[in-house]
């Protein structure tokens, strides 16, 4: 072989060897974008599967006894009915309120227990019972639920939670558009009594069943 011969393979070599640590490096590239799509991808499946599907929340407080224990987690569907706020966590409670909102599905139905939220509170969670639909007559007597002067049925609210001096209110028409909800613990609730009827917008989910602790695990009725 001739030394311009060899000097030709030589550089051939130089080339390829330049072609591969090019290969090489924009592969390494393309990894690491297809890395970052992926967590980005994730991240907006959970936004949206927690936006529009279901969502876990943890019960703070005894408003619920005996139906939801202090800190329980519960599954809350949002397929049926839901009501998206587009805010982020930084946000002021003021923000929050003035964000647009998503509302879709269907509407709550009495005595359905719901995720909701307060005028004045931002995006902090309340779980309490739906009572009163639109247009009807809220009243309490004695602890004992009236709807449009006819008694309720409550099976899941023991006598020791109807006592107390928040056991009589109204009567309360409930404005059309909104809900009256209420707590099981009738009387340590923080509830419409106080904070008035929620329009639909402030319900934002269907708790339908404790997934923790585990020992603990049912539907919610």
């Amino acid at each position: 072989m001739s030394e311009q011969e060899k000097a030709t393979e030589l550089t051939e070599e130089k080339r390829r060897g330049r072609k591969k640590k090019e290969k090489v490096k924009k592969t390494v590239g393309q990894e690491i974008i297809s890395w970052v799509l992926t967590i980005l991808c994730a991240v907006v499946a959970a936004l949206l599967i927690r936006s529009f599907i279901f969502e876990p929340v943890r019960v703070d407080g005894e408003s619920m006894l005996d139906t939801l224990n202090d800190s329980e987690i519960v599954l809350v569907s949002k397929y049926d009915y839901s009501s998206t706020w587009l805010s982020f966590p930084w946000q002021s409670n003021e923000a929050k309120e003035n964000a647009a909102r998503i509302t879709f599905g269907g509407n709550p139905q009495r005595f359905d227990v719901v995720i909701c939220r307060y005028p004045g509170r931002g995006d902090t969670n309340f779980v309490k019972r739906v009572v009163g639909l639109p247009g009807e007559t809220v009243e309490l007597r004695d602890g004992y639920l009236y709807i449009d002067g006819e008694e309720m049925e409550e099976p899941w609210i023991e006598d020791k939670y109807r006592t107390g001096y928040r056991s009589n209110f109204g009567p309360y028409v409930v404005p059309e558009g909104c809900y009256f909800v209420m707590g099981d613990h009738r009387n340590n609730s923080n509830d419409s009594r106080s904070v008035g009827a929620l329009e639909r917008n402030m319900i934002v989910g269907h708790v339908r069943r404790v997934v923790y602790p585990f020992s603990g695990w049912r539907g919610v009725e």
